[in-house]
């Protein structure tokens, strides 16, 4: 494919702009050599007809001076003060080209034994001959600009054919082939140089990633183990008779948190894997937007909200099903937690799900921050980090997610699935 701000676009233009060039100085020098030389012809001429006239006059002072189709001769004795046209007369001494009506002369001028020798060469067939050639040599001029840019389009194609070969090479390389050095499949010796630097880089990145990869699941298995531990105490004290109601709030609270705080550990192990494919050919939305339904309508606490779902079992998404429900739960909690009285929409249909409510919305110029990681609104409590899990986990996907929102006017989240 050739684009406008591609290397090889930029080596085509070279090439179109240093044929323009060339032509044009070829053009010019070629145009000015041809009229050098018909301009030396003609006085060549001028001076052989001057010579042969003065010499005839010599033999015989009577001799009429040239006179043809392109030749008029004139000459004045210095005790005359007219004989030749006016156009003449003002003329010094040497050559001239001058025009008489539409036509246009070169002219010689000469002074010899007592008398002013004129003689006018016609030149306006010539001027016409060089103006088609000076036509003729733009229309090659322009032929040879296009020649250079279609032989700079060839050219770049060959040239910037070895440093897109790396690039299709990473394109469609497989996981399992990451080890594999890419400088091995070059030989041109720039290309494999940049290989080998791709090599280094990557080797280090896959070296980052790898302890990035081990710190994530160390502390993802401790914090579990911690956070079993605390959701296991929680379930202890929620079943002691002796706490009473606002006891047993604090304590559900807690236990909310630790399993928002447990999900939020399997998002990150789900997401730092190279593959979410659901084994047994894909995840069902439909099933994990009811249960998400469910377990999240605790957080209405009792708030004069109507909940609608509608969902289509159609819908399955070649996704691990642990990422939808996070995203499903954020989406449906944020939802919950930010509508205080009024009613939640949810809309599953075969490609997309739709969750509408008429809570207090985000002010306008806050959209665009919507995602970003740690934003809250003024009434927010929470760590801000939902919606942009959101997003994260729908990029990590290809899946697009669309936020329509305006302050106290409820919030549109719409997330289309890839089928």
């Amino acid at each position: 494919m050739f684009r406008l701000h591609s290397l090889r676009a930029r080596i085509a233009l070279y090439f179109a702009g240093f044929g323009a060039l060339l032509s044009l100085v070829m053009a010019v020098m070629v145009y000015q050599s041809a009229h050098d030389l018909s301009v030396r012809l003609i006085d060549e001429t001028l001076t052989a007809e001057l010579d042969d006239y003065i010499a005839r006059r010599e033999r015989n002072p009577l001799s009429l001076p040239p006179s043809t189709v392109t030749l008029q001769g004139f000459v004045r004795e210095a005790s005359e003060t007219d004989g030749v046209p006016d156009y003449l007369a003002t003329l010094p001494p040497g050559r001239h080209e001058i025009r008489v009506g539409t036509l246009s002369y070169r002219a010689a001028v000469l002074d010899r034994d007592n008398a002013r020798y004129y003689l006018l060469y016609d030149i306006s067939l010539k001027l016409k001959r060089e103006q088609r050639f000076a036509q003729q040599l733009s229309i090659v001029a322009v032929a040879m600009t296009l020649l250079s840019a279609l032989l700079g389009v060839f050219l770049s194609g060959a040239a910037v054919a070895p440093v897109r070969d790396p690039a299709a090479r990473v394109r469609h390389r497989r996981p399992e082939d990451w080890d594999r050095p890419l400088a091995e499949h070059f030989h041109d010796r720039e290309i494999e140089e940049l290989a080998g630097v791709f090599d280094r880089q990557l080797s280090r990145m896959r070296a980052f990633m790898e302890r990035e990869r081990a710190f994530g699941a160390d502390m993802s298995h401790e914090l579990r183990t911690a956070l079993a531990v605390i959701l296991s105490a929680t379930e202890v004290l929620l079943d002691d008779d002796k706490l009473n109601e606002k006891q047993k709030a604090r304590v559900q609270r807690i236990e909310r948190a630790a399993r928002d705080m447990a999900e939020l550990g399997t998002a990150l192990l789900l997401m730092a894997r190279e593959d979410h494919a659901q084994p047994g050919g894909g995840c069902q939305v439909a099933a994990v937007v009811e249960e998400a339904v469910e377990r999240q309508h605790h957080v209405l606490g009792g708030k004069p909200v109507a909940v609608d779902v509608q969902t289509d079992p159609s819908l399955v998404v070649a996704a691990d099903c642990g990422l939808v429900d996070i995203l499903v739960s954020n989406l449906v909690r944020n939802a919950f937690s930010y509508t205080d009285a009024g009613s939640v929409t949810i809309h599953q249909d075969s490609r997309s799900l739709v969750i509408s409510d008429t809570g207090r919305g985000i002010p306008a110029d806050a959209i665009d921050q919507a995602f970003p990681r740690h934003f809250r609104d003024m009434a927010s409590t929470g760590a801000g980090i939902g919606l942009s899990l959101v997003k994260q986990i729908c990029d990590r996907c290809g899946w697009q997610v669309r936020l329509e929102s305006g302050e106290q006017q409820g919030t549109t989240v719409t997330v289309v699935f890839a089928r």
